[in-house]
């Protein structure tokens, strides 16, 4: 495990680094130029030209990206290009919000899917069994915008139990009024990613039921409940962990729509915000960001396959 350990500690650091440079080139192929954005069509050649090398942007490449990586290792990712704010000060502002947005929403997708996953499974090829799985399909369909209308006319308009947009001004200093304003939002992403994890927990289980060792489990007396409590949930988590690390991605970087809809000051709205007005500092560190906690997300997800399966291990 030890050894496990330590090249998928060496294999992370090798993809951070390669993904810094990939952002760092690839924002530099877009068009257009901040200087230009700055000053608009009041500057002349010779101020955009002052306004180029005030900001850094006329020393050659390699030298603009190591300034930059040197930053973000020392936990600086610069300032922004055009109002000169820190970014990682906006960066962990905007993460206060998009955080606990991404936490509360995988929290509904998990209490939604494994119970009722499990139950699908255990009730297959019986009226509910098939009821829930159909419904499972409608969720999955239904798409995420209009899911998030619909909670705030129900809820919000109608109901008049919770905002219906926006984030408090001063933040976590209220919590009571940050998690009511989290509440709707986490529902519209944590419904639909429940519903397609929920088509993978009745597969995983529905895998697992029918196994050699379960049926060992059942001959020594367990029921199959009890059989599948103590053996069978082990075996069936291994996909369920795949998919999970991929909603969690999935819910960092599509979170925006959600954002978007219920006015929420988060790291989506951040970043379409800052490519669109070209300010390539604090994209660059939102991207690095994302591809970051992605990254990291997979080297969770396949120390947990080892923790779960330790043969895994053995078969490398």
């Amino acid at each position: 495990m030890t050894v496990f350990l330590l090249r998928r500690t060496g294999l992370l650091v090798v993809s951070l680094a390669v993904a810094s440079v990939v952002v760092f080139a690839l924002l530099r192929l877009l068009p257009g130029d901040v200087a230009a954005t700055i000053g608009g069509i009041n500057y002349s050649p010779a101020q955009l030209a002052a306004l180029r090398a005030d900001l850094g942007l006329d020393r050659p490449l390699p030298m603009q990206y190591l300034s930059w990586i040197g930053g973000v290792v020392h936990g600086d990712f610069g300032r922004s290009q055009l109002n000169g704010t820190s970014v990682s000060a906006e960066l962990g502002r905007k993460l206060e919000v998009s955080g606990p947005l991404v936490i509360g929403a995988i929290a509904v997708s998990l209490s939604l899917a494994v119970p009722l996953g499990t139950w699908a499974a255990m009730r297959n090829r019986t009226v509910a069994g098939g009821a829930l799985s159909a419904l499972s399909q409608l969720g999955i369909a239904i798409p995420g915008l209009w899911l998030a209308l619909l909670l705030i006319t129900v809820f919000a308009v109608e109901l008049k139990w919770l905002p219906a947009q926006g984030f408090p001004v001063d933040g976590w200093a209220h919590p009571g009024q940050a998690i009511r304003s989290l509440v709707l939002p986490c529902l519209a992403l944590g419904l639909t990613e429940g519903a397609v994890l929920l088509r993978f927990v009745r597969s995983a289980v529905l895998g697992v039921l029918h196994a050699d060792f379960l049926r060992t489990a059942r001959s020594k007396g367990l029921t199959r409940g009890q059989a599948l409590l103590r053996h069978g949930f082990r075996n069936a988590a291994l996909p369920v962990v795949s998919i999970l690390g991929l909603q969690v991605a999935t819910l960092l970087v599509g979170g925006v729509v959600v954002e978007t809809v219920f006015t929420l000051p988060g790291v989506g709205n951040m970043l379409v915000a800052d490519v669109g007005n070209r300010d390539l500092v604090k994209v660059q560190g939102e991207m690095l960001l994302l591809v970051a906690a992605i990254t990291i997300i997979g080297f969770l997800v396949d120390i947990a396959h080892r923790l779960i399966d330790p043969r895994l291990g053995a078969a490398r």
